[in-house]
């Protein structure tokens, strides 16, 4: 497997993210050393949150919670998934797969003998470090999501797989604007055409080798107008990226783990294996949610209530997970990557719900 790695130096002078790097070396399926990084922040001797996070960002979207959740006695753990941050990055679109990250990712944690946690996950942060739960049980005390979930529809009908399988295939040709258009209309992944809607993000992320992971990740934090957005796309078409003048702070974090795209295919791939349709993910998931239905330790769902692609999120979990009953699950709005926006409430939620008997 052939592995590429980001130079410390694209992550030299970020601003909010001052915290020492650790890293762990775990072993692919053909034997191929993967470092994966994490931060440790806070008292050793605390209750120890592990913060995991999605598609395209990496831990910098925890650096705003990170001083709140120290400053209320937390310990925190936020690590940067294979092909994002400061961890290493498989360069081919087979080395990804649903499973290979959670294999990654359990590696990672029993090498740590990380225990007594709580879990918080968001967007795949969610989607991967849910089967982590799942597979390692004993290692976690509770549970808190935020617009995320575990995808499982064994159920889908024909009809809805044909046609999310002909558009992936089609020659229709995206740009990021046509396909936030589509993304905006949703309702929640599991309501109406959600299905649909979500496949035009991800044939967009695979069909750009280039994904302006930067401008998608700023464009949910900050307000942007179209303008810059567009001079900002243009100047890394012509190969001046890095030294765009149009970069906001957030575009510049979000794009410092890609020197070029060939960095990318994490963010690429990882969009077509979140399982809207049946897949070969099917059974784990299955699993995954057979281990949920019993989990009856303290299990949280707190959102934004205004993301268009995880609206809804919790009901499922409200359902089917004995652990969420009397817990004070809650919207906050912020939008999709509200641990930026909302950074300082959602800590203080967090915070309330580690130290809860």
């Amino acid at each position: 497997m052939k592995i590429l790695r980001t130079p410390d130096s694209r992550f030299a002078n970020l601003k909010e993210y001052p915290f020492e790097p650790h890293y762990t070396v775990v072993k692919t399926h053909d034997g191929t050393d993967l470092r994966i990084h994490h931060i440790d922040e806070g008292p050793k001797d605390g209750p120890v949150i592990l913060c995991m996070h999605g598609q395209p960002v990496w831990s910098y979207l925890y650096a705003r919670m990170i001083p709140h959740l120290v400053k209320a006695g937390i310990r925190v753990i936020a690590p940067d998934l294979p092909g994002y941050g400061k961890s290493d990055k498989p360069a081919a679109r087979e080395d990804f797969s649903y499973q290979r990250q959670v294999d990654w990712m359990n590696q990672w944690l029993v090498q740590n003998d990380f225990a007594n946690l709580t879990f918080f996950g968001q967007d795949w942060g969610g989607l991967i470090g849910l089967r982590m739960v799942a597979d390692n049980g004993d290692r976690f005390d509770r549970v808190a999501i935020g617009n995320t979930g575990l995808p499982y529809n064994p159920d889908a009908p024909q009809s809805v797989i044909d046609r999310v399988k002909a558009f992936r295939a089609s020659p229709i040709k995206l740009n990021l604007f046509s396909m936030m258009k589509q993304l905006n209309k949703m309702k929640g992944l599991g309501k109406d055409n959600g299905v649909d809607l979500f496949a035009y993000w991800q044939k967009y992320t695979w069909e750009n080798p280039d994904v302006p992971a930067g401008i998608i990740a700023s464009s949910m934090m900050e307000q942007r107008n179209k303008l810059g957005v567009m001079l900002e796309l243009f100047t890394g078409y012509i190969g001046l990226r890095n030294i765009s003048p149009f970069r906001t702070q957030l575009t510049k974090a979000y794009e410092a783990p890609f020197p070029t795209p060939a960095y990318k295919m994490g963010p690429r791939a990882m969009p077509s294996q979140v399982p809207t349709i049946p897949d070969q993910s099917l059974e784990a998931q299955k699993k995954a949610w057979e281990f949920f239905a019993e989990f009856k330790k303290p299990f949280l769902c707190v959102g934004a209530g205004n993301d268009p692609v995880s609206d809804g999120f919790e009901k499922a979990w409200l359902k089917k997970v004995p652990g969420t009953i009397g817990q004070p699950h809650s919207n906050i709005g912020g939008g999709h990557f509200f641990q930026w926006s909302k950074a300082e409430k959602l800590s203080a939620i967090l915070a309330d719900f580690i130290r809860a008997k």
